[in-house]
């Protein structure tokens, strides 16, 4: 299953059945019945719709059909039509025409003195009625089909580039961990070194005034059993094994995640804001100027995944 972006964009245009213009040869353009969809990242699904007043009827069963395919995202769909001259006039197909007859010979049945219908308040008129309200509910909702279906491969497009960039991210993160690895040893062991050669520095200092080889001895013995103790306890201060083994679940799961797809985006946000965390305690556990470097370039690495999951659905 493929891992769907929450940004996109499809547009789409259909013919307008009809007459087409009066005194307009066979092969001129018909009217146009336009729709576009634009989406964008949002942490819920936020519909929205700008529709001419001839097709706002239409709005309920767009936003269905826009609901059974989408989960999240801010997504706007925007409709419009299209005369096929320049002015934007549409010519009254027959029974337009004929209706607007059959509705000026009722009011003039009544009222003898009214004014009959201008050439400019018929275009009016039939350009407010563009045809069956049936008819365009029908091509309105299958325009929407396919420019849907161009959104979702847009997203899908779009969703693909974002899964190559966080694996690439991952690969980063997990050769950092390595890196990461076999330094706390070495500071250990250097850090146990330095706290023996203080002591013995120590002890050459009150050598003078104890006099007494056997005490020297006995103290220097204490000395490194004290050092030991020390190394030992700052060696579990900076040990980040547990840290590094949870990152590395981390990535394992996301990495799980992008091969299963779907709709994975919240999830992923959880797993980034615990790769933060864990990097945030290496660094604050780091005594060395390497382990510090490896830390922070942790963050950067997690901070770029946290924007790029922020648009997947």
């Amino acid at each position: 299953m493929a891992v769907y972006s929450m940004t996109g964009y499809a547009a789409a245009q259909s013919a307008i059945p009809g007459d087409g213009e009066i005194g307009a040869p066979r092969h001129a353009p018909q009217a146009q019945l336009g729709l576009e969809i634009r989406s964008v990242n949002s942490r819920f699904l936020d519909l929205g719709f700008k529709l001419p007043d001839e097709l706002r009827g239409t709005e309920p069963a767009l936003r269905e059909l826009l609901g059974t395919r989408l989960r999240r995202g801010k997504v706007e769909l925007r409709a419009w039509l299209e005369g096929s001259n320049e002015g934007g006039l549409r010519a009254p197909g027959a029974h337009e025409l004929q209706k607007l007859l059959n509705l000026q010979n009722q009011v003039l049945a009544w009222l003898p003195t009214a004014a009959p219908l201008s050439v400019a308040e018929i275009l009016q008129l039939s350009a407010r009625q563009p045809g069956n309200p049936g008819e365009w509910h029908a091509l309105l909702l299958a325009l929407a089909q396919t420019t849907l279906s161009d959104l979702l491969h847009a997203r899908a497009r779009e969703g693909e580039r974002l899964c190559h960039m966080l694996r690439e991210r991952l690969t980063q993160l997990r050769q950092l961990a390595r890196d990461a690895q076999p330094l706390i040893p070495q500071l250990v062991a250097q850090q146990r070194l330095r706290f023996v050669a203080r002591w013995n520095e120590a002890l050459d200092a009150t050598a003078g005034t104890t006099g007494s080889a056997l005490g020297h001895s006995v103290s220097s013995d204490a000395a490194k059993e004290r050092a030991l103790t020390e190394a030992t306890a700052f060696a579990i201060r900076i040990d980040v094994a547990e840290e590094l083994t949870r990152l590395d679940s981390h990535l394992s799961e996301i990495e799980q995640l992008l091969g299963q797809g779907g709709e994975v985006g919240k999830r992923l946000d959880f797993l980034i804001q615990e790769l933060h965390r864990e990097a945030n305690t290496l660094g604050s556990k780091s005594s060395h100027l390497e382990l510090s470097r490896i830390a922070v370039a942790m963050k950067v690495l997690i901070e770029q995944m946290r924007e790029q999951v922020q648009n997947i659905e």
